[in-house]
């Protein structure tokens, strides 16, 4: 068995369609439908009913699929990890959420800069979902995201949990006073979040936080990003929960109040591929936990 025949047989699993999978493996029908009679004939078992429209697996089929896909992703991660510690220069391509950009991520980034200036580090500004995908593809080495997802190639390490908090634009009814807000203060207003596609995404975590205190807000408008959200706040057009470092964009026409409900945190992940443990990566997070320690946020220390 090779590696090639689980690559086909995952291939024809996921498309359910022998054609469609050869299409997309770039092959013709035929010696795809060969690869597989070999596999099958390897392991000594049926992997794909005969003659199923569309295509189904067996029981032995659905579980080596699910111990192949595994496979076949460590295999992508060893060759991208090897190629980085093969360079001389070593790079660190970074996927970050918009709203890590206002809290300490600048500082981690700096410093870890300072603290190796060999390590070039690129910033790429994309969604969890996408830095999911991104880490799996090799484009990034590491993610800093808001998602809870579970992908077992993925390892997530959660850095912190962040509050969130209500921007407002200056005039509104809600806007003065000091003692924190309530989500059921926030029902009857137009709630602005972000952002409205790929889903899951932090527009799902706000909504969470209304449906696991048995609340439906009135209004609800979806928005591109968070900087098109923050723009309608300004212009009196709804209001929108945030994570509290956004309070980092000093907008002029926005203010922030506190939420007093006790579920209302975000958290932070730090994402890597599952057997990524390069040098560049422990220090990275050698740094973050370092610059925590300063700023006196609670965090629990974990390693690659």
């Amino acid at each position: 068995m090779e590696l090639r025949h689980l690559r086909y047989f995952v291939a024809v699993a996921e498309e359910r369609n022998f054609t469609r999978a050869a299409e997309r493996l770039h092959i013709a029908q035929p010696p795809l439908s060969r690869q597989i009679q070999q596999l099958e004939e390897f392991l000594g078992v049926v992997l794909i009913e005969k003659g199923s429209r569309p295509l189904r697996l067996t029981e032995a089929g659905q579980f080596f699929l699910a111990h192949a896909k595994p496979l076949l992703d460590q295999v992508r991660d060893l060759k991208t990890m090897t190629q980085r510690v093969g360079k001389l220069e070593r790079t660190i391509n970074a996927g970050f959420v918009a709203s890590t950009l206002y809290g300490l991520l600048p500082d981690i980034i700096r410093r870890y800069r300072e603290r190796h200036p060999q390590v070039e580090v690129v910033l790429h500004e994309m969604t969890t979902i996408e830095q999911m995908k991104a880490l799996k593809e090799g484009r990034i080495d590491v993610g800093f995201g808001r998602l809870k997802s579970e992908d077992p190639s993925i390892r997530r390490i959660l850095l912190r949990e962040e509050r969130m908090i209500v921007a407002l634009y200056p005039g509104h009814r809600l806007a003065a006073g000091e003692a924190p807000l309530r989500l059921v203060d926030l029902v009857q207003e137009t709630l602005l979040v972000y952002p409205s596609t790929p889903r899951p995404s932090f527009a799902d975590q706000v909504l969470a936080l209304f449906s696991e205190a048995n609340l439906t807000p009135d209004h609800v408008v979806e928005v591109r990003e968070l900087q098109i959200a923050m723009g309608l706040v300004a212009a009196e057009q709804g209001l929108s929960i945030v994570p509290a470092s956004v309070q980092g964009m000093h907008h002029r026409n926005v203010v922030y109040r506190q939420i007093e409900d006790k579920h209302a945190f975000s958290p932070i992940f730090f994402s890597v591929r599952h057997m990524d443990r390069t040098p560049e990566l422990e220090q990275m997070l050698a740094v973050i936990y370092d610059i925590y320690d300063d700023y006196a946020l609670p965090h629990t220390k974990q390693s690659l």
